[in-house]
């Protein structure tokens, strides 16, 4: 929905429901993405957080379901603002884990994704529009070493495309990079020293101003309007980000967040035997829950919370901090708590000087949540984290 004064768009992402092929896609947009327009935004536009897959995305090559894909949005009252191009594949049902990251950004398939998707949301949007992309932080870390130029290069090879499609359609694709644990571009200084280096350069200017004709002043004030951050809320909390401190270091930076996703982590203040047997059902086998820990010796990471879990009663008296996407309406986890409070500070900083225009609900993890957690339906839910989002906003 559009949010009071510059405030922007209040969304939630479709990769909340199976949308792996054409027809889930349209079944969610007709089925619970309409309950929750219904309940939170009943008399006006809604925007909406789209997500295609790699294989929904062909299927969307036929002219006439790409009409009916606009048709069915024009119907429900959404409006097409953002989209998710983080995961190509399979997002529900089955194991995701490291591979979500495949194609990552040193291949040639994560450009043609990423450019199909921006032709078809240029199609969906209006003239005159500023849609953002969200996609992939570069790479799994494990796999980033020497890919850096590469991933630059290819990075920039997407902008060149977006730059074209703004000249001929008129709406503006922001690519929204999203930094995550255990991923190439992790925190908000590997990410600031990367845009620096590679992204919003001269070099890079050079080089978007040899692939698109432009001169090299219009390439550098092209970069940032095409190219930015998506800050996701929980990714930053389980990093130990400070709000005010990362905000402040992007924007010094240059660096545009076209996309602040909100959702919280789970967060355990003191690890006792306790609080990891509280953790078991978390350590499920479907996506990947990174742990970062504060030790006496600093802050250390696991890549995956079982990971975390074996290493026993050597980590008691450990903060640790998991990339486990937790209902932002609860505070009270039983065993352990969330990264809410930093969610919230994030919303007061907005209210107080706007940190984006699209903001998107992400709780992506309602099939996996412990059953005493998951509440009602998935709509329900996403309608009462939109109103707990609202309360913080209009304070």
């Amino acid at each position: 929905m559009k949010l009071p004064d510059t405030l922007g768009h209040l969304t939630y992402c479709l990769n909340i429901h199976a949308t792996q092929t054409y027809a889930e896609v349209m079944a969610a947009l007709t089925g619970p993405a309409a309950e929750v327009k219904a309940s939170v935004s009943p008399g006006d536009a809604f925007a909406i957080g789209l997500r295609f897959s790699g294989e929904a995305l062909e299927e969307l090559a036929d002219p006439a379901k790409r009409a009916a894909l606009k048709a069915a949005l024009d119907e429900q009252n959404f409006q097409a603002v953002t989209v998710n191009g983080f995961p190509y594949g399979r997002f529900h049902g089955t194991r995701v884990k490291e591979e979500v990251y495949q194609p990552d950004w040193r291949s040639e398939e994560r450009v043609r994704y990423t450019n199909a998707l921006a032709d078809l949301m240029a199609e969906l949007a209006s003239e005159g529009e500023m849609v953002s992309l969200s996609t992939v932080p570069g790479t799994f870390k494990p796999l980033a070493v020497g890919a850096e130029a590469v991933i630059a290069e290819n990075i920039l090879r997407s902008v060149a495309h977006l730059i074209a499609l703004e000249a001929k359609t008129g709406v503006t694709i922001a690519l929204a990079i999203e930094p995550e644990p255990a991923c190439f571009l992790e925190t908000i200084a590997e990410t600031v020293a990367f845009f620096s280096a590679h992204l919003f350069s001269a070099a890079a200017a050079a080089r978007v101003a040899d692939l698109t004709g432009l001169g090299s002043e219009q390439a550098a004030s092209a970069l940032p309007r095409h190219l930015g951050l998506c800050y996701d809320v929980c990714h930053a909390a389980v990093e130990y980000e400070d709000p005010v401190a990362s905000i402040a270091a992007l924007r010094k930076a240059g660096i545009p967040v076209h996309k602040l996703q909100l959702s919280a982590a789970l967060l355990i203040p003191s690890v006792t035997a306790g609080a990891r047997a509280a953790l078991v059902p978390y350590a499920e086998p479907t996506y990947l829950h990174q742990v970062i820990r504060r030790t006496p010796d600093g802050l250390k990471s696991e890549v995956d919370l079982p990971d975390a879990l074996a290493l026993g009663e050597s980590t008691d008296g450990e903060e640790w901090r998991v990339h486990f996407h937790v209902p932002v309406f609860i505070r009270n986890l039983g065993a352990f708590s969330s990264t809410r409070d930093f969610l919230a500070s994030i919303l007061a900083l907005h209210r107080q000087d706007p940190i984006s225009p699209h903001l998107e609900i992400e709780t992506y993890t309602w099939d996996v949540l412990p059953k005493d957690l998951r509440g009602a339906t998935v709509a329900e839910n996403i309608g009462r984290e939109c109103a707990w989002v609202l309360g913080e906003l209009t304070r």
